[in-house]
Order: structure tokens, then sequence, then C-alpha cells
């Protein structure tokens, strides 16, 4: 098990390093009430004082229930200062107005909302010179389950090194809520969706074949078609030439 009271001693001295360099006044993140978001929110409170949680519940019954529960009891427990913005209307408002000039899949349907919200987060950010926090795991990101130019969008990644074990690890360490520990992980795109019956693989077997290279034959068929189907989404934006200035 890693040191996690090395661990928070470090990734709070970064915050504050980066924050006192960008010359910022604050941080923002996007709270969905998800272990993730958990940890980083509480990270940033350590590091930055003037650090805000925003919950942006979008469509998804789930994004009112549970998910704002969960949100508000971390922003609650650990001092984090809160508000909400409802982009349901935002997104209606998309949808009409395309009308039937496209014809749009579920693929474009369910990356709208984190899109929406990372608008919302640098518009904020952008106001009141903040940083946009990330809250993507390693674990994600080597599915490539995230939202290019949405959640995977941000100025720094605090937890960008850390599995979902460690990430669930982390958080007992820090006392944070049982709800937000023990809740299947959930994007909360549609009610009852989860992460590991989308992609048709656990956490912890993805966290295996991350960390040991081991897993059953099927798994890890499904794990390396994700890996290199979402390449793109990990690579820098594609130029012509790229120019040293």
């Amino acid at each position: 098990m890693r040191d996690y009271q090395k661990e928070l001693d470090e990734r709070v001295a970064y915050i504050k390093k980066l924050v006192a360099e960008s010359h910022a006044d604050g941080i923002v993140f996007g709270n969905s009430g998800g272990k993730d978001c958990a940890l980083v929110g509480i990270l940033c409170k350590k590091a930055c004082d003037n650090t805000v949680c925003i919950q942006l519940p979008c469509h998804s019954k789930q994004n009112f229930g549970s998910d704002m529960d969960d949100a508000l009891a971390v922003a609650k427990k650990f001092g984090i200062a809160h508000r909400t913005f409802d982009l349901t209307p935002v997104r209606e408002a998309i949808l009409s107005m395309m009308g039937d000039e496209v014809k749009l899949n579920n693929n474009s349907l369910i990356n709208l909302p984190p899109r929406l919200r990372m608008t919302t987060l640098y518009t904020v950010a952008a106001a009141e010179n903040r940083l946009v926090a990330g809250t993507g795991n390693r674990s994600e990101r080597y599915m490539g389950y995230f939202t290019k130019h949405g959640d995977g969008a941000c100025d720094f990644n605090p937890i960008s090194d850390l599995t979902v074990g460690e990430v669930y690890e982390f958080l007992k360490f820090l006392g944070a809520p049982e709800s937000v520990i023990k809740k299947a992980p959930s994007a909360g795109l549609y009610e009852g969706q989860t992460d590991e019956a989308d992609m048709g693989v656990t956490y912890a077997e993805i966290d295996e074949y991350i960390l040991n290279g081991t897993g059953k034959p099927e798994s890890i068929e499904i794990m390396n078609r994700y890996h290199s189907r979402s390449e793109h989404k990990r690579r820098p934006t594609n130029m012509f030439r790229e120019v040293n200035d």
C-alpha cells in the first residue's frame, strides 16, 4: 500500500506551487458526487482555501438524486464552498437548435453533458481567476473512459497517476464519506449506469493489468481494445507542423 500521508503532503505541495506560479486566485472543479471528484476536492481544499466545487446536473435523474447528495456530503465534511448550476436547459437548447439538421446518435448525446460541464467550469475560472482541476484517474485514462474536451480537459490533475483502487485507499485514509467510497463508479449519464457495466470489465481487473500485466485473457482483450481505440484521446492535438517559437 502507498504511503498516503506522504502522498497527501506531496500533492498538496504540488497544488500550492502550481497555484502560486500561475498567479491564480483559486481553484474550481466539477463535483459529480463520485470518488475522483471527492479526492481532488479534498486535496485542492487542503492546498488552497479558495477552492470551490460546482455541481452540474444535466438531464439524468441520478444527477439530481444520490449524486447531488454525495457531492454535498463531501463539500460539507471538508468545508469546500459549493454552487449548483442545472445544465438541463442548456442541453435542451442545443438539441432544439440542431433540430433535424443533425442526426444525433448515442455517442454524441452522452458526450454532450461532460463538454457542457467543462465549458461551465472554464467560464467560472475565467471570471474568477481560478485554475480548473481535473478529476480523471489512471485506470480511466488507460481505458479512454473519458470525454475528449469534456472531463478530459483541465489545467492540472492531482490524481492522474492513481488507479481506482488507490483512489479508494486514499479516500479511506482521508476519512471521506462512506456513501462515496461504497457507491459503484458511474458517470451518471443515465439512471442505473455504471462504468464497469459499460466497459465489460471491472476496475479491479483494469488495475491488475495496469500494475502487474496480468488478467483473464478475455478481459485483457477488452482492455487492449479500449486502450488502442482511445489512443487519440491521450495524444496532444495533432498539428500539421510543430513550430518552436
